[in-house]
């Protein structure tokens, strides 16, 4: 257990650092012990409507601070995550369970999405458009304003980092609220950008009952854009509620990823990847690779062999030694992964590893394979977020495809083959917002990050996640 998590924790509203004193409070969780380990104060309405008030106050004053000087506070809050990456790692260890290691590689991670989106927002370049002497037209990009920003456990940091770094260097205010089961970590970021000279009231971090805060800060016509990562069902209630004020909205929502495998590919490179791609942060990943489709010829041997691979996962508390794998999130989660596998194996479905939770105090799951997995299983067709893969085999490049697309979601998308034709219309015609071909890559965060589909709208990372914080104007002068 880790000894630098807070026995109690802070909102930031409008510059201050409010505790625990008078208030409702969340009880954080250690999931690989279900103990308590801190309480999370709840901001009422009144901490709500200061903190709006704020971020109206605090947007003029951000946007128009010149973009170099915006870059130089990404850039040091970057380099205090990096310096304090080992100690926010393990207080997202010790409220979210996965390996220390992770932990501390997704903080650094984090501050790279600082640097890269402070030096983005140095080349967000307008353009200049032909017209007779006398004449100019251009157009260029502006901060689109307030923004409210709403992020899951499963990744505390670099999540809320995909939101803050592109909003702050865009030139808005925001205000973020995280998930309530894993606060600490991205309490200690925005302590990071504030350390970094971050005016007051630039970026606050709120937390309450999420459905209250949600709609009280969505109301608010302050507010004039939405980030939201999470389930499809909330994703939908959210963008009704920013309808009522047109606000912008972003919206990466669930994933079921597919894999396809084709009896061509260089298997033990898929395999390698695969097993150790599945059940990195126990599968709770919008991207993991979850439905397996595997062409007959080589189906059995590559189920056989990915599951000595997953055999060899190591489970445990994250601050062990050597661990691959920590607990899931909370009690949900393995009661969710006990129904889906009951229901698969109900129809027909073989596991061949694991389908059980472990004997533990915390919420541990074993890594889970199941084969020969029926299409009317409900795994199929409901993202699992565990550490299971489903795996049935498939004969032809159209039948993969199209059990590929069946579903209306369209996140992320896999398949290894080592013929560049199939490689071709895999990339074309698989309906998802992110391709890997013979790797696993698909958050490079240079590149766009977003689904189709019931998977969402718009992106996150790179130059389009830059600009989905910011308005197009067009200027004509005579």
């Amino acid at each position: 257990m880790s000894n630098t998590y807070p026995p109690s924790l802070q909102l930031h509203i409008d510059g201050e650092w409010i505790d625990v004193e008078d208030r409702d409070v969340h009880h954080v969780v250690n999931p690989s012990t279900g103990k308590t380990i801190s309480d999370l104060p709840k901001a009422s309405k009144a901490d709500l409507d200061r903190a709006l008030d704020a971020a109206g106050r605090a947007f003029p004053v951000w946007r128009d601070t010149p973009v170099a000087a915006r870059a130089a506070i990404l850039h040091k809050a970057a380099d205090l995550m990096r310096e304090r990456a080992p100690e926010i790692g393990r207080m997202m260890t010790a409220e979210q369970g996965k390996p220390v290691g992770q932990a501390t590689g997704e903080v650094t991670a984090s501050a790279a999405m600082f640097d890269v989106m402070a030096e983005e927002a140095k080349r967000c370049y307008g353009r200049v458009l032909v017209r007779p002497t006398g004449q100019n037209s251009f157009v260029k990009y502006q901060p689109v304003g307030p923004v409210a920003a709403f992020s899951p456990w499963n990744f505390p940091v670099y999540t809320p980092a995909r939101k803050l770094a592109p909003a702050l260097a865009a030139g808005c205010s925001i205000i973020l609220k995280p998930a309530e089961e894993t606060p600490a970590s991205p309490i200690e970021m925005i302590r990071c950008l504030l350390d970094a000279g971050l005016p007051a009231g630039t970026a606050q971090v709120v937390f309450g009952d999420p459905s209250e805060v949600s709609s009280h800060l969505i109301a608010s016509d302050i507010i004039r854009k939405i980030s939201f990562t999470g389930s499809v069902p909330v994703g939908k209630h959210l963008m009704k509620l920013a309808t009522e004020n047109m606000q912008r909205t972003t919206m990466e929502l669930g994933g079921h990823a597919p894999v396809l495998v084709f009896d061509d590919c260089d298997m033990d490179k898929a395999l390698n990847l695969l097993a150790m791609q599945k059940y990195r942060n126990a599968g709770q990943v919008c991207v993991s690779p979850t439905r397996f489709y595997v062409q007959s010829g080589i189906y059995e041997k590559f189920a056989t062999e990915f599951t000595k691979r997953a055999e060899k996962v190591q489970v445990g508390d994250g601050f062990g030694d050597n661990i691959d794998m920590g607990p899931l999130a909370n009690p949900r989660r393995p009661e969710a992964m006990e129904q889906l596998i009951s229901d698969a194996k109900a129809k027909g479905a073989t596991v061949r590893l694991g389908g059980e939770a472990m004997d533990s105090d915390g919420y541990f799951y074993r890594p889970t394979v199941l084969t020969e997995v029926p299409l009317q299983a409900d795994i199929m067709s409901n993202e699992p977020f565990g550490p299971v893969a489903a795996m049935r085999p498939f004969d032809t490049l159209d039948e993969a495809i199209e059990q590929a697309n069946r579903l209306p979601l369209g996140l992320a998308a896999y398949a290894f083959t080592e013929s560049l034709r199939t490689a071709n219309i895999v990339g074309d015609m698989v309906e998802a917002g992110m391709v890997a071909i013979n790797n696993l890559t698909v958050s490079p965060g240079d590149a766009p990050f977003g689904g189709v589909k019931q998977s969402g709208h718009g992106s996150e990372d790179g130059p389009d996640g830059l600009k989905a914080y910011m308005v197009t104007k067009a200027i004509h002068q005579s």
